[in-house]
This record gives structure tokens, C-alpha cells and sequence, in this order.
């Protein structure tokens, strides 16, 4: 017998349909007096610095799922702008999806003006959208960008909160990094010192928090262009496999075969209005 499937365009944006159901879940685990599920913690060290040529960000590449580290490499340096960048920490997927949208948002206003954004106005749209969804997406973020106006830097939480600041660190390590950035900060700094200060403020983050570590990103934001650094720093700290994972074909035996064709029967085709 085949199989038919009906191909529907995905909805655009985030979708929260789970958040009834873990509600309803929260309902049944109380009467049976049993414990739902916790969330899984997340790990992350991400600062960044207001210097004298421009702004420099910062941030470790390792993304935890609770007591497992899910990946080592992880950027959390994400594009915004020619001239914006942005760090997040949090909920991974939250936060590269947030980013994507406000750049996908700001390329319209540069197609149509023809000149970068203000980073205020890059603000200003993640504030509104973290703000509409009232601290459903996980994502701390730190802006930041020069424009016609100077350079600036700012942290906007998930709630919609917003601050602009000389220096900031966030994330599950950002107690020993801000320790880091108010010893060293100082005010019109020269570039490569600011550099210096956010990595070892990230180094810092990593040494006393489990769930940030592996290497150092650096993105140096300038009016001559921007230099994204990865990896700025390696880690020291590396091991080695001690045996090899790949197995012969023929391993596993194949217990059986079953081969389901598939019948598309309808297709719908949505177009993009370009006008």
C-alpha cells in the first residue's frame, strides 16, 4: 500500500504550540504526585568592550545539554550587519534564530536605503521582539557595532530589557569575567589592549564555569571593516581519541529489508511577491 503526503509551506517565525502542552504535562506529573522534567542547563561566557577604535566582542565555543557537551565549536559570534554583530547566550537555536531574523531584517533597510544600519536600530527590533514573546526565547545577548553616531554596545534580555554599556559580560560565566573587565577596563582603550582584556575575561569565564570552555572567538568591530578572529585562542586543554570508532560494513547483520514506495499526490507552490 502506498504512502501519501501532503507538502504544506512551514509557518514563518517561532511556534510555541509545545508551551499548552507542557502545562497540561505540569497538570498530571502534581496529581500523581510525580517529578516533571527539569530543564537542561546551558553553559556560555560572552563580553564584550567599548574602545577607542571601535568595539570588541568575545565568547568561548563550547554548547552544553546539561552535564553534556554538545558541541565544541560552537559559534556564538553571530552576523547582523556589515557593521553589527552580535554574542548570544542561552538557548542555542533561540538565539541563532533571533539573530537571523534581525539581519534578515535590517538587509531589507539597507537594500531599500542603501547604507548600513545604526545599532540602535538593531536594538530596537530585538527589544520589541524578545519583548512580544515575554521570555519564551532564551536569548541574552550583547550588541554590538559602529555607525555614523560612534560605537556602541548594548545587552538586551529575553524579557525585552535593554541597557547601553562600556563594557558587559553575560552568561553562566560572566561573574568572574565582569571581575576580569572592571579590573582592566579602562576608558578609550587602544585596540589591541581591549582585545587583550575581553580574552582574558572569557579565559576567565572558562576556568570557573563548567559549562563554558574549548576556544576563544573575537570579533573586532571598526569603521575601516570588521576582523572576526576564530579561534582567537585555542585550548589548552585537548585529548586525544584512544581507539578508533569506525567498524567494518558488515558489522551489524541485516535482520530484514522493507522498501515502502512513496506517491506524492499533491504539491502546493507558494510565491514570493517581489513587487
Amino acid at each position: 500500500m502506498a504512502l501519501t503526503y501532503v507538502i504544506e509551506p512551514s509557518l514563518p517565525g517561532f511556534n510555541f504550540e509545545n508551551s499548552g502542552r507542557n502545562v497540561a504535562l505540569e497538570g498530571i506529573f502534581n496529581e500523581g504526585n510525580a517529578k516533571a522534567p527539569t530543564p537542561l542547563k546551558t553553559g556560555t561566557t560572552i563580553a564584550g568592550v567599548v574602545c577607542k577604535d571601535g568595539v570588541v566582542l568575545g565568547a568561548d565555543t563550547r554548547a552544553t545539554s546539561s552535564e553534556v557537551v554538545a558541541d565544541k565549536m560552537c559559534a556564538k559570534i553571530h552576523y547582523i550587519a556589515p557593521n553589527i554583530y552580535c554574542c548570544g547566550a542561552g538557548t542555542a537555536a533561540d538565539t541563532e534564530k533571533t539573530t537571523d531574523l534581525l539581519s534578515s531584517n535590517l538587509a531589507i533597510f539597507s537594500l531599500n536605503s542603501g547604507r548600513n544600519p545604526r545599532v540602535v536600530m538593531a536594538m530596537q527590533i530585538l527589544q520589541d521582539l524578545l519583548f512580544r514573546y515575554r521570555g519564551q526565547i532564551g536569548a541574552h545577548l550583547i550588541l554590538g557595532g559602529v555607525d555614523c553616531t560612534g560605537s556602541h554596545l548594548y545587552t538586551v534580555g529575553p524579557y525585552g530589557d535593554m541597557d547601553e554599556v562600556p563594557y558587559l559580560a553575560m552568561g553562566s560565566g560572566d561573574l568572574p569575567a565582569m571581575g576580569i573587565l572592571e579590573d582592566g577596563f579602562r576608558a578609550n582603550m587602544e585596540l589591541e589592549a581591549a582585545k587583550t582584556l575581553v580574552c582574558d575575561a572569557i579565559h576567565a569565564g572558562i576556568m570557573s564555569d563548567l559549562g563554558s570552555g574549548n576556544n576563544i572567538d573575537i570579533c573586532v568591530i571598526t569603521r575601516q571593516g570588521v576582523d572576526y578572529i576564530r579561534p582567537y585562542e585555542e585550548s589548552a586543554y585537548k585529548d586525544k581519541r584512544q581507539r578508533r570508532y569506525k567498524y567494518k560494513a558488515g558489522t551489524t547483520a541485516v535482520l530484514g529489508e522493507r522498501v515502502v514506495p512513496l506517491e506524492l499526490v499533491h504539491e502546493m507552490v507558494q510565491k514570493m511577491d517581489i513587487a
